[in-house]
């Protein structure tokens, strides 16, 4: 199984102060290849021009939030493969049922701890080496 060190992730938020946190997390949890979006269409943008293994997005953003980006990668034949770690401050019934139709690979609520991220990550490289 490949370890969450090896992959390259995309993190999206349209608050720096949030990706530099996101950012902190996964290097403590050993993962340096980490980029950062501040929204949906930039990250979209990435995506498509550079290699990721994982994205971690949030959902409330400007410009295209990060359903909007979700059902871009699932709609993209390139792209469809990536997991997506959706992010969000509000734990709405509704938004975490919309994720989990819409392909997202997992739902985190701000404010989280490592523990959290490290055990979502985990929970969905098991998922991705399982269906390989």
């Amino acid at each position: 199984m490949t370890h969450a060190s090896d992959l390259k992730f995309l993190v999206v938020d349209d608050f720096s102060t949030m990706r530099r946190i996101v950012r902190g997390l996964l290097k403590e949890m050993g993962c340096n290849n980490v980029e950062e979006a501040e929204d949906g269409q930039v990250a979209l943008n990435m995506l498509r021009n550079s290699r990721y293994d994982f994205v971690v997005s949030d959902i409330n953003m400007p410009v295209m939030n990060g359903f909007d980006l979700l059902k871009a990668v699932k709609a993209d034949e390139t792209l469809k493969h990536l997991p997506v770690l959706m992010v969000t401050a509000e734990a709405r019934k509704e938004d975490i049922v919309l994720a989990a139709q819409s392909g997202a690979a997992g739902y985190i609520v701000k404010p989280f701890t490592k523990a959290t991220l490290e055990e979502k990550v985990t929970k969905i490289m098991q998922k991705m080496a399982a269906t390989a």
